[in-house]
């Protein structure tokens, strides 16, 4: 429940830990809003993004130059609120607007799914028992009619949609020679973002209100007295205190309060490859291709570079947090149990994917782009990206329900990057007990009392956009790569 009594009374101060989609978008989006004219507003990150090229991270979610913009959702709430957000990422005409300098690009989205006879339809329940259970083909059905029903309001979207039934009509879609899956359609309202260009633009937007502190440090774990939090420490001893604590430290946040059964940080496999000139002329007019029955993707691409991904079910990686994440009640006893946390390039510079990920990565380069002279070529470097995984893959947008002072932003779901226009304005909504009435119930904590409480390791994001195997442990994986 919101830690202010109603109606909405503003803090004087809010701590907002984490500078990522979640963090940046509420902190400039609260700024901006009259209620928070007389808050002072402090955003902390592990990275300093004062300093050149420290900002964002290299190892967190929302860096490297692709991120898929796209309405196309099963869920027709996040189809309509990405539909809101394409809005200002097609603004272009002006060099300071959000979708201009190639940070954004209109390219198309191939979106597929393999018909697989012995997959069931989506009449299983997911880990909470809500949302329906679907397959990859369901996915790409139910967003086949979301985007189709949001682009009949405009024909000259709709005349950018196409149905395509068959390997063959895939095949001349993507125009690599290659295919991938039995049923889809190309959107060509869809696209991609360059993530790591857009964080930095709102960085730059955050810094011209004047409003906004940051501060570079790590936040090892919430201050709190018997009922409330009332702030941060960091790894260097230093405590910052505020009356509203915000925490959006994304696949980190597992790490800062116990999020049992309802997130859990999980490792994806990307890959990149250098490629020739000719090659970059070849593919630039090739869409963003998707199979989401194997989660595998592949972007046009960007400056010679080409980058293969998958969109699974991720790898684990168990961790004793050294600080026990904040426990669901006052009262209760910090777990002891193992957090899956992210293991990145920051702890292990020489880090690479598992030899599983890299060849479902090369499976899909030669079904995809099926070229004799891209069939081995090396992968110039390959790194995890980490998610926040939810079961239903919503997002986590609350007041925490047992301690006063605690909101909590996360639960990206790996998909949170496209809406980076809008999300700030519905965090601060929920923050200001606004929250948009589709949204409630999906964004809502979840986890009301001990009983509800499944292992940390537990969670599986089932919505249907998701490929591969669940439940890789990360350093057993690592492992078997070595011994190979």
């Amino acid at each position: 429940m919101p830690s202010f009594s109603k109606p909405f009374t503003p803090p004087s101060s809010v701590l907002i830990i984490g500078s990522g989609v979640f963090g940046l978008a509420t902190a400039l989006s609260l700024c901006r809003r009259d209620a928070f004219k007389d808050c002072s507003i402090t955003v902390i990150d592990r990275s300093d993004p004062s300093q050149p090229g420290a900002y964002p991270a290299p190892d967190a979610a929302s860096v490297d130059t692709n991120r898929i913009i796209r309405a196309d959702y099963a869920d027709p709430d996040y189809a309509a609120l990405c539909d809101e957000a394409q809005a200002e990422w097609r603004k272009q005409e002006k060099p300071t607007d959000l979708g201009a300098q190639g940070r954004y690009n209109e390219v198309g989205l191939l979106l597929v799914a393999d018909a697989l006879s012995s997959t069931p339809t989506g009449a299983q329940e997911c880990q909470d028992g809500h949302k329906p259970k679907l397959t990859g083909m369901d996915y790409v059905r139910e967003s086949w009619a979301n985007v189709t029903r949001l682009a009949s309001k405009d024909p000259t979207l709709a005349a950018r949609i196409k149905e395509l039934p068959n390997p063959t009509a895939i095949r001349d879609a993507l125009g690599t020679g290659g295919s991938s899956g039995d049923w889809g359609y190309l959107n060509l309202n869809s696209g991609w973002g360059n993530a790591g260009a857009s964080m930095q633009w709102h960085y730059e937007k955050a810094q011209q209100t004047g409003r906004i502190k940051f501060v570079a440090g790590t936040v090892v774990s919430l201050e709190h007295n018997d009922t409330t939090v009332t702030g941060a420490r960091l790894s260097d001893g230093t405590v910052l205190s505020a009356d509203l604590v915000v925490v959006a430290a994304g696949a980190w946040t597992g790490g800062l309060v116990d999020l049992s059964g309802q997130a859990a940080a999980t490792g994806q496999a990307v890959a990149y490859i250098d490629l020739t000139e000719e090659e970059q002329q070849k593919l630039s007019k090739m869409p963003v291709i998707l199979n989401l029955t194997t989660g595998l993707f592949i972007f046009p691409p960007v400056n010679c570079v080409l980058k293969v991904a998958r969109h699974a079910y991720g790898y684990l990686n168990p961790t004793i947090p050294v600080h026990p994440p904040l426990p669901l009640r006052p009262s209760s006893i910090p777990s002891s149990a193992p957090v899956s946390l992210p293991f990145t390039s920051a702890n292990d510079p020489n880090l690479e994917i598992p030899a599983e990920g890299a060849a479902d990565l090369r499976r899909a380069l030669r079904e995809m782009i099926p070229w004799p002279d891209l069939r081995d070529r090396p992968f110039t470097k390959t790194r995890i990206c980490w998610y926040s995984d939810t079961p239903t893959g919503d997002f986590i947008v609350d007041y925490h329900p047992y301690w006063k002072g605690l909101f909590v932003a996360t639960g990206d779901s790996g998909h949170a990057f496209k809406f980076l226009p809008v999300i700030g304005e519905k965090v601060a909504d929920c923050i200001m007990g606004q929250c948009p009435p589709q949204f409630k119930e999906k964004w809502a904590w979840k986890i009301k009392d001990e009983s509800q409480i499944m292992p940390a390791l537990s969670v599986v994001t089932e919505d249907g956009s998701r490929g591969g195997v669940a439940g890789l442990i990360l350093v057993e994986e690592l492992a078997k790569s070595t011994t190979a």
